[in-house]
């Protein structure tokens, strides 16, 4: 074979190897990928069971139910317009209250119930997710835990 044809067959080769690692790449990316939710985009769009969110909004006062083992805990997400009941195992946050921002990693129950995998509380007094800036944060609890002015 000659040398031009070498470098043919290489470069067709290699060029073959990396579009398939990056369909991979891009195939693996799309199932592992969780897409954000306030409650009433949750309610909207009807996730299936099972599949990775992230469902983020205000922890409703008086919603906040500790199991007695410790670990687990229910609560209510909510927005203006909806409310996500909403399960977890684990130790929650320090910053972790009612009426505070939280985002939590999991997915949709078929019961209804979200499970959480992870929860991340606010990091600051003044942090609001872009999704959920147009909350009444008057209407929430007025204390140092939340995001009320």
């Amino acid at each position: 074979m000659k040398p031009k044809h070498q470098r043919l067959a290489i470069t067709l080769t290699a060029l073959v190897a990396l579009i398939g690692a990056a369909l991979l790449a891009a195939s693996a990316l799309r199932e592992e990928a969780s897409y954000f939710y306030t409650p009433t985009t949750l309610a909207e769009t009807k996730p299936p069971a099972g599949k990775a969110v992230r469902l983020g909004g205000m922890v409703q006062a008086g919603s906040v139910k500790r199991a007695a083992d410790g670990l687990s805990v229910a609560f209510t997400v909510r927005d203006q317009k909806a409310e996500q009941k909403v399960v977890y195992k684990g130790i929650t946050p320090d910053l972790f209250r009612e009426g505070s921002g939280v985002v939590a990693d999991g997915a949709l129950r078929a019961d209804g119930v979200f499970a959480a995998e992870t929860l991340l509380a606010k990091h600051d007094e003044n942090y609001v997710p872009r999704e959920l800036k147009d909350i009444d944060m008057k209407a929430a609890e007025h204390s140092k835990d939340t995001l009320a002015e």
